[in-house]
């Protein structure tokens, strides 16, 4: 099982070439994937977003949520902070959400190595 940034559902959603657009093709293909919510949010709010895969996006299992999500997002953003690194706050809620279910990211984004550092987000990195 995988989750996917939204850096890389958008090369996929372009047709881009990329080790990471082929591995979510392969994922979504063997049933693989899992909607990280705030990647959907990202994704939704393109403007442009044709309808028909803004449907397919919204079809895909999200992962849930766990009762204290808020509040471990914020802690972890606090922590990368203190270390005087940046976490935008889009990025803590897309990290926590793979953490706390140990669903690996798929990304191009490498602001998401210091979650990675700082506690344990499990990434497949492309260039």
């Amino acid at each position: 099982m995988i989750a996917a940034d939204t850096s890389t559902w958008v090369a996929f959603l372009r047709q881009e070439p990329g080790d990471d657009v082929e591995l979510l093709a392969r994922a979504l293909y063997g049933h693989q994937t899992m909607m990280v919510p705030a990647v959907l949010t990202e994704l939704l709010s393109a403007i442009g977003l044709p309808q028909d895969a803004a449907a397919d996006l919204r079809r895909i299992p999200r992962i849930p949520l766990q009762l204290d999500y808020w509040e471990n997002a914020g802690l972890l953003r606090a922590r990368i902070l203190a270390r005087g690194r940046r976490a935008r706050l889009g990025d803590a809620l897309i990290a926590e959400t793979c953490i706390a279910e140990g669903i690996p990211l798929v990304t191009r984004d490498r602001d998401f190595a210091i979650f990675g550092e700082a506690a344990g987000l499990e990434l497949v990195l492309s260039p």
